[in-house]
Protein backbone atom coordinates (compact mmCIF):
# COMPACT_ATOMS: atom_id res chain seq x y z
CA UNK A 1 0.00 0.00 0.00
CA UNK A 2 1.51 3.27 -0.84
CA UNK A 3 2.09 6.17 1.43
CA UNK A 4 2.83 9.67 0.83
CA UNK A 5 4.98 11.59 3.69
CA UNK A 6 5.62 15.21 4.68
CA UNK A 7 7.75 15.37 7.55
CA UNK A 8 7.10 13.43 10.08
CA UNK A 9 3.20 12.67 8.90
CA UNK A 10 2.28 10.23 6.17
CA UNK A 11 -0.90 9.80 4.62
CA UNK A 12 -2.51 6.25 3.39
CA UNK A 13 -3.83 6.25 0.08
CA UNK A 14 -6.95 4.18 -0.11
CA UNK A 15 -6.88 0.74 -1.90
CA UNK A 16 -7.99 0.47 -5.10
CA UNK A 17 -10.41 -2.85 -4.80
CA UNK A 18 -11.63 -2.28 -8.29
CA UNK A 19 -8.81 -1.82 -10.31
CA UNK A 20 -7.79 -5.12 -8.75
CA UNK A 21 -10.74 -7.17 -9.15
CA UNK A 22 -10.50 -5.69 -13.03
CA UNK A 23 -6.90 -6.98 -13.17
CA UNK A 24 -8.36 -10.52 -12.45
CA UNK A 25 -11.38 -10.52 -14.30
CA UNK A 26 -9.15 -9.99 -17.18
CA UNK A 27 -6.62 -12.24 -16.12
CA UNK A 28 -9.55 -15.04 -16.38
CA UNK A 29 -10.58 -13.74 -19.14
CA UNK A 30 -7.26 -14.23 -21.30
CA UNK A 31 -7.19 -17.67 -19.40
CA UNK A 32 -10.18 -18.88 -20.79
CA UNK A 33 -9.71 -17.73 -24.30
CA UNK A 34 -6.62 -19.13 -25.17
CA UNK A 35 -7.99 -22.42 -23.21
CA UNK A 36 -10.69 -22.53 -25.63
CA UNK A 37 -8.97 -21.85 -28.74
CA UNK A 38 -6.15 -24.76 -27.67
CA UNK A 39 -8.69 -27.21 -26.69
CA UNK A 40 -10.63 -26.63 -29.67
CA UNK A 41 -7.83 -26.39 -31.92
CA UNK A 42 -6.15 -29.18 -30.50
CA UNK A 43 -7.96 -31.37 -28.74
CA UNK A 44 -8.08 -32.22 -24.67
CA UNK A 45 -4.99 -34.65 -24.58
CA UNK A 46 -2.36 -32.33 -26.34
CA UNK A 47 -3.44 -28.96 -24.98
CA UNK A 48 -1.44 -28.35 -21.84
CA UNK A 49 -1.74 -25.81 -18.71
CA UNK A 50 2.18 -24.33 -19.87
CA UNK A 51 0.90 -23.67 -23.36
CA UNK A 52 -2.38 -21.97 -21.86
CA UNK A 53 -0.37 -19.97 -19.81
CA UNK A 54 2.13 -18.67 -22.08
CA UNK A 55 -1.00 -17.54 -24.23
CA UNK A 56 -2.69 -15.69 -21.81
CA UNK A 57 0.71 -14.48 -20.14
CA UNK A 58 -0.18 -15.56 -16.39
CA UNK A 59 1.45 -18.45 -14.65
CA UNK A 60 0.92 -21.93 -14.64
CA UNK A 61 0.11 -21.76 -11.33
CA UNK A 62 -2.12 -19.19 -11.14
CA UNK A 63 -4.32 -22.03 -13.58
CA UNK A 64 -4.30 -24.43 -11.03
CA UNK A 65 -4.78 -22.35 -7.92
CA UNK A 66 -8.26 -21.13 -9.91
CA UNK A 67 -9.10 -23.52 -12.35
CA UNK A 68 -7.86 -26.82 -10.89
CA UNK A 69 -6.69 -27.66 -13.67
CA UNK A 70 -7.87 -28.62 -17.65
CA UNK A 71 -11.21 -30.03 -16.18
CA UNK A 72 -12.34 -27.23 -14.74
CA UNK A 73 -10.88 -24.98 -17.48
CA UNK A 74 -13.26 -26.50 -18.99
CA UNK A 75 -16.12 -26.35 -17.39
CA UNK A 76 -15.86 -22.74 -17.01
CA UNK A 77 -15.32 -22.18 -20.42
CA UNK A 78 -18.77 -24.13 -21.36
CA UNK A 79 -20.08 -22.51 -18.58
CA UNK A 80 -19.46 -18.99 -20.25
CA UNK A 81 -20.47 -20.13 -23.77
CA UNK A 82 -23.80 -20.83 -21.93
CA UNK A 83 -24.44 -17.13 -20.72
CA UNK A 84 -24.47 -16.04 -24.97
CA UNK A 85 -23.20 -12.65 -26.56
CA UNK A 86 -25.42 -10.35 -25.01
CA UNK A 87 -24.25 -9.14 -21.48
CA UNK A 88 -27.58 -10.13 -19.79
CA UNK A 89 -26.89 -13.89 -19.36
CA UNK A 90 -28.74 -16.02 -22.28
CA UNK A 91 -30.90 -18.04 -19.31
CA UNK A 92 -32.08 -14.57 -17.90
CA UNK A 93 -33.54 -13.37 -20.76
CA UNK A 94 -34.93 -16.92 -21.84
CA UNK A 95 -37.02 -16.31 -18.01
CA UNK A 96 -38.11 -12.77 -19.17
CA UNK A 97 -39.58 -14.06 -22.80
CA UNK A 98 -41.63 -16.67 -21.03
CA UNK A 99 -42.91 -13.99 -18.66
CA UNK A 100 -43.79 -11.55 -20.86
CA UNK A 101 -45.19 -13.35 -23.84
CA UNK A 102 -48.29 -15.29 -24.34
CA UNK A 103 -48.00 -16.84 -27.66
CA UNK A 104 -46.50 -20.23 -27.46
CA UNK A 105 -44.83 -20.27 -30.95
CA UNK A 106 -43.42 -16.57 -30.19
CA UNK A 107 -41.68 -18.69 -27.12
CA UNK A 108 -40.97 -21.74 -29.06
CA UNK A 109 -39.39 -19.17 -31.40
CA UNK A 110 -37.46 -17.20 -28.73
CA UNK A 111 -36.22 -20.82 -27.82
CA UNK A 112 -35.02 -21.71 -31.54
CA UNK A 113 -32.70 -18.35 -31.26
CA UNK A 114 -31.28 -19.13 -28.18
CA UNK A 115 -30.17 -22.85 -29.46
CA UNK A 116 -28.92 -20.60 -32.22
CA UNK A 117 -26.65 -18.22 -29.93
CA UNK A 118 -25.41 -20.45 -27.75
CA UNK A 119 -24.76 -23.46 -29.97
CA UNK A 120 -21.53 -22.18 -31.59
CA UNK A 121 -19.55 -21.94 -28.77
CA UNK A 122 -21.18 -24.64 -26.61
CA UNK A 123 -21.68 -27.52 -28.84
CA UNK A 124 -18.19 -27.70 -30.17
CA UNK A 125 -16.72 -28.24 -26.62
CA UNK A 126 -19.58 -30.50 -25.05
CA UNK A 127 -18.53 -32.75 -27.76
CA UNK A 128 -15.12 -32.42 -27.22
CA UNK A 129 -15.81 -33.24 -23.61
CA UNK A 130 -18.11 -35.98 -24.20
CA UNK A 131 -14.87 -37.67 -27.24
CA UNK A 132 -12.50 -36.75 -24.72
CA UNK A 133 -14.01 -38.46 -21.72
CA UNK A 134 -13.23 -41.83 -23.49
CA UNK A 135 -10.00 -41.65 -22.70
CA UNK A 136 -9.75 -38.98 -19.24
CA UNK A 137 -12.07 -40.73 -17.00
CA UNK A 138 -11.58 -36.83 -14.93
CA UNK A 139 -13.96 -35.95 -17.58
CA UNK A 140 -16.82 -38.12 -17.04
CA UNK A 141 -18.23 -35.93 -14.58
CA UNK A 142 -18.68 -33.09 -16.76
CA UNK A 143 -20.61 -35.24 -19.16
CA UNK A 144 -23.09 -36.45 -16.96
CA UNK A 145 -23.39 -33.11 -15.55
CA UNK A 146 -23.70 -31.17 -18.92
CA UNK A 147 -26.31 -33.70 -19.95
CA UNK A 148 -28.32 -33.54 -16.58
CA UNK A 149 -28.29 -29.62 -16.21
CA UNK A 150 -29.62 -28.98 -19.69
CA UNK A 151 -32.66 -31.68 -18.86
CA UNK A 152 -33.41 -29.64 -16.34
CA UNK A 153 -33.21 -26.33 -17.92
CA UNK A 154 -35.34 -28.23 -20.79
CA UNK A 155 -38.01 -29.42 -17.95
CA UNK A 156 -38.24 -25.62 -16.10
CA UNK A 157 -39.00 -24.41 -19.21
CA UNK A 158 -41.33 -26.92 -20.08
CA UNK A 159 -43.63 -27.11 -16.75
CA UNK A 160 -43.25 -23.54 -17.72
CA UNK A 161 -45.42 -23.97 -21.11
CA UNK A 162 -47.60 -26.42 -19.14
CA UNK A 163 -48.61 -24.08 -16.70
CA UNK A 164 -49.22 -21.42 -19.34
CA UNK A 165 -51.21 -23.77 -20.57
CA UNK A 166 -49.93 -23.69 -24.02
CA UNK A 167 -48.80 -27.58 -24.44
CA UNK A 168 -51.16 -30.03 -26.68
CA UNK A 169 -53.69 -32.26 -24.28
CA UNK A 170 -51.63 -35.16 -25.21
CA UNK A 171 -48.64 -33.66 -24.44
CA UNK A 172 -47.03 -33.99 -20.96
CA UNK A 173 -44.39 -32.67 -19.09
CA UNK A 174 -42.03 -34.71 -19.42
CA UNK A 175 -42.01 -35.33 -23.15
CA UNK A 176 -41.59 -31.85 -23.92
CA UNK A 177 -38.98 -31.30 -21.70
CA UNK A 178 -37.73 -34.69 -23.75
CA UNK A 179 -38.60 -32.83 -27.12
CA UNK A 180 -36.91 -29.58 -26.06
CA UNK A 181 -33.80 -31.93 -24.85
CA UNK A 182 -33.14 -32.89 -27.78
CA UNK A 183 -33.90 -29.95 -30.17
CA UNK A 184 -31.64 -28.24 -27.85
CA UNK A 185 -28.63 -30.87 -28.06
CA UNK A 186 -25.04 -30.49 -29.64
CA UNK A 187 -25.50 -33.72 -31.68
CA UNK A 188 -28.21 -31.76 -34.03
CA UNK A 189 -25.83 -28.98 -34.54
CA UNK A 190 -23.28 -30.66 -35.51
CA UNK A 191 -25.52 -32.50 -38.02
CA UNK A 192 -27.06 -29.53 -39.58
CA UNK A 193 -24.78 -27.16 -39.35
CA UNK A 194 -21.47 -28.62 -39.50
CA UNK A 195 -22.58 -31.68 -41.61
CA UNK A 196 -25.19 -30.19 -43.65
CA UNK A 197 -23.63 -26.57 -43.60
CA UNK A 198 -27.38 -24.94 -42.45
CA UNK A 199 -26.96 -21.05 -41.50
CA UNK A 200 -27.62 -20.25 -37.56
CA UNK A 201 -31.22 -18.72 -38.73
CA UNK A 202 -32.12 -21.61 -40.73
CA UNK A 203 -30.67 -23.74 -37.78
CA UNK A 204 -32.63 -21.99 -35.33
CA UNK A 205 -36.21 -22.04 -37.26
CA UNK A 206 -35.84 -25.48 -37.67
CA UNK A 207 -35.08 -26.16 -34.04
CA UNK A 208 -38.42 -23.62 -33.17
CA UNK A 209 -40.66 -25.40 -35.94
CA UNK A 210 -39.82 -28.51 -34.65
CA UNK A 211 -40.63 -27.85 -31.26
CA UNK A 212 -43.80 -26.12 -32.28
CA UNK A 213 -45.21 -29.04 -34.54
CA UNK A 214 -44.33 -31.25 -31.57
CA UNK A 215 -45.96 -29.46 -28.16
CA UNK A 216 -48.42 -27.46 -29.48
Amino acid sequence: MSTVGHGTSRVKRPYDASRRRAGAEASRRRTLEAAERRFLAGGYASTTIGAIAADAQVSADSIYKSFGGKPGLIRSIYADALRGREPLPAEVRSDEVQRAERDPRAILRAFGGFVAELSPRAAPLALLVRSAAQSHPELQPLVKDIAASRLRRMTENAQRLAAGGHLRADVTVERAADVMWLYSAPDLYELLVLQRGFTLERYGEFVADAMIAALI
